[in-house]
């Protein structure tokens, strides 16, 4: 800590004393008589002004504080997904959901090849109007097949949006309780971390964290 005090301290004394002596001029001579004890006149007290309190000195004191260390904590979202028990336990709906998407894709895809094949084993035997119908069906059976797996993408993104806004509201609050405990001035996601000055505190509070999410939600 820096500190700067400085005195300043000015005493003047001025002191004058005035003397005036009248030249002695001759008098008369007179005739001295002896004064009795009862006439005599009081005698003169000699009293010096007495000195008046000196004021304390006020020194004042500008004291600079040094800047505080600032505390900050970073924490890497993939790796508490991957490692706590609520990020695994998001992951494995996410892959179930995937999967029998995935299976109902599939099967409808092998009924599309398979009315393609009877299609085009029979198309030499159909009239014109026959094949326009026949190409019909299967072009109705391409869209359906086309919305269906569509349809299948946007729910396994909104369902992804709910795992993980669950998880990083749940990591929000560990983040609060570990950074607490620990004096953290705050915590970020550290791929947002770009730059950090001189006087900055870090520390990866990802382990913490998980601990504290496993402790809260045991694996079941």
């Amino acid at each position: 800590m820096r500190l700067v005090t400085r005195f300043v301290v000015s005493t003047m004394f001025v002191f004058a004393l005035s003397i005036h002596a009248g030249a002695a001029e001759p008098v008369p001579a007179v005739e001295v008589k002896p004064v009795s004890p009862q006439t005599a006149p009081p005698a003169v007290e000699n009293k010096s002004p007495s000195p008046q309190p000196v004021a304390p000195l006020n020194v004042v004191t500008n004291k600079v504080a040094e800047p505080q260390t600032l505390r900050l904590g970073h924490i890497d979202l993939a790796k508490v997904n991957a490692e706590s028990n609520v990020g695994k336990a998001g992951q494995a709906r996410l892959e179930e959901r995937k999967k029998k998407l995935q299976a109902q894709i599939e099967a409808k895809r092998k009924q599309i090849e398979k009315l393609k094949t009877s299609i085009e084993a029979k198309i030499a035997s159909l009239t014109p109007p026959q094949r326009e119908a026949k190409a019909k069906e299967f072009q109705k059976k391409v869209e359906e097949f086309q919305k269906f797996g569509q349809g299948a993408e946007n729910e396994l993104q909104t369902l992804q949006q709910e795992t993980i806004g669950a998880l990083y509201e749940k990591v929000e609050q560990a983040c609060a309780v570990y950074a607490k405990a620990n004096n953290l001035a705050l915590v970020v996601i550290k791929r947002e971390l770009l730059y950090l000055a001189s006087g900055v505190d870090t520390m990866d509070v990802t382990d913490g964290v998980v601990k504290l999410l496993n402790e809260k939600e045991p694996k079941k």
